[in-house]
Parts: C-alpha cells; structure tokens; sequence
C-alpha cells in the first residue's frame, strides 16, 4: 500500500490499536492474538494499529514485536490495513518501522520517544530519520514528550513524502487549530486522545474528524454504533452513549495510573475475549474495579 493509499484509509471510518495477547507467563500469545484480530475485523475498523499504546508496544522486546507485527499482517492481509507502532530513541525507532514494514505492515505510527524533553531541532531530526528509514506511510503521534509545532511539521511535510499522518494525544487546543491551518490537507489527522469518544465533538469542529477507539477491543458494537452516530450527527445516540456508558467507564478508569491499557484488558476477559494480563509496570484493576466495569457492560448489554 503506498503512503497516500494509507492515507485515503485513514481519512474516514473507525480505527482502532487491538490488544496485544499474552499468556499466564505473560509471554505473547500469536495464536489468540490472531484469533483477535480475526473477531474484530467483521465489525469494521478501517484500520488497525498493531503494538500501538494500547497494543503494550513499551513492554514488547524487539523479538516478540516482529511476531506481532507479523502475526497482524498475515491475518489481515487483503482485508484491513495494519498500521505497526514504532517507538524510542532514533536509532531503535527506526528499527521498528524497518521491522514493521520488513514483515507487512502498511504504515508506521511514530509514538513517543517517552523519557526526556526534546527541542523542536531534535524532534525534526527524528521523525526525518524514521521517515527516510522506510518507504510506507509514517503517522507521528503527539504525545507525552513529543510535542510538535507546525513550524516543525511544515518542515517535516517538506523533507517526508511520505509523512502523511498527525494523530494528536495532548488536547492542546491552540497548537491543533495552529497546526491544521498551516498543513491544510497536507495530512490526515487523527484524534488520539484517551477514550477519545469523550472528545469526538470538539476534534471534529477543530478539523479532526477521525479518532482511534480502545473500547472496540471489548465493545466493537457499541464504538461502531458511537462513531455512525457522531458521523452522522445524530446527537441523541451520542450524548445516551456518554452517559450511560463512556463517562461512567472513564471514572473507572480515573482510579489507577496506566488505567486506559488495564481496564480494556478487563473489559475484553469480561466478555469472553481475554488477552491475558497487562505486563509491569502497568497493573491489572483491582477485583472491585472489574466487578464495576462488569456492571455497566451488562447494562450497556453489548458486546
């Protein structure tokens, strides 16, 4: 798939970052992991990133992170684009994405480098490099530490053909409306916020129109039935599906740090989709939390 191919993908419908399976030894688990991605595809993410955020990319070796790449771009062949998350220093980020594209992904989602500050020379210099490592579509996530101007991304969208993509994760308001002003549709822009559903409405009049889901790991309905609704602007479906279930999941979600991987790992055993327990540092919920998010899937009544 050529870069601008991958962008045409991106540029409407759902997406989503599966969960990445791992076994009671927390060991990756490709056979449930493909068993996943064969359950979620039918419910129609237009693209999925595999080892994205939610995907546990940060606890993936570079060994196992080739299996999951590769494990997702066999399964979906010919059926939906995989995106494959790439992250860390220059020199290991571009590892990744020359992984991710050696074994099928069609595109690369530059996530932060995570640890320390970077000017904004540093981080141009950065993405330029994970850029010109491979040839298939490159997406950048802002996010954490990597908080990129438009300035920088104008120059980035001149050096990188094949930078196509902004996905924002930092709900700054005056740096979105900067950026999507200044690169036009030189992009395609991707709401990347967690639980971004609660968002969905704000993004979209910023000129943010798609967004990536983590509760289409456990309630694919329910995100499909939120994003058709949102698309469509029918905001009585939209603001029911707030109340009676996005903003009582986010209070569950609010108790623990690294919450937004753990609870949709519970979400997906709740239903009969487990993936396995979260690797450290991130932990699990707590049995009372499990039994909270439990009691609204069974009101919510989807699956």
């Amino acid at each position: 798939m050529a870069p601008h191919e991958l962008k045409t993908a991106l540029s409407s419908g759902l997406l989503s970052f599966p969960l990445t399976d791992f076994d009671s030894q927390l060991q990756f688990d490709p056979r449930g992991y493909a068993a996943r991605l064969e359950w979620l595809m039918p419910y129609g993410a237009t693209v999925l990133f595999a080892a994205g955020g939610t995907g546990e990319f940060f606890s993936l070796e570079p060994g196992e992170y080739a299996g999951v790449i590769k494990t997702a771009a066999e399964t979906c062949k010919g059926r939906v684009p995989i995106v494959g998350g790439a992250g860390g220093g220059t020199t290991l980020a571009i590892k990744y994405a020359q992984e991710a594209e050696r074994n099928g992904a069609q595109g690369v989602l530059l996530l932060p480098h995570y640890l320390t500050e970077a000017t904004q020379d540093g981080l141009v210099q950065h993405v330029d490099a994970v850029c010109k490592s491979v040839k298939i579509g490159v997406i950048v996530y802002n996010r954490g530490a990597t908080r990129l101007t438009a300035t920088s991304l104008l120059k980035l969208a001149e050096r990188c053909p094949n930078l196509i993509g902004f996905k924002d994760g930092l709900g700054d308001i005056e740096r979105i409306v900067s950026i999507r002003q200044q690169l036009g549709e030189r992009f395609v822009y991707i709401g990347g916020m967690p639980t971004h559903e609660v968002y969905a409405q704000a993004y979209k009049a910023l000129g943010v129109p798609t967004y990536s889901s983590a509760v289409f790991n456990f309630v694919p309905r329910t995100a499909i039935e939120f994003y058709n609704a949102y698309q469509s602007g029918d905001t009585i479906t939209t603001g029911r599906l707030l109340d009676e279930f996005f903003l009582p999941y986010l209070a569950i979600r609010n108790k623990g740090e690294g919450y937004a991987v753990s609870i949709v790992k519970a979400g997906a055993t709740i239903v009969g989709k487990t993936a396995g327990p979260v690797r450290p540092p991130i932990c699990d919920l707590k049995p009372q939390e499990v039994d909270e998010l439990a009691a609204l899937i069974r009101k919510l009544g989807a699956q």
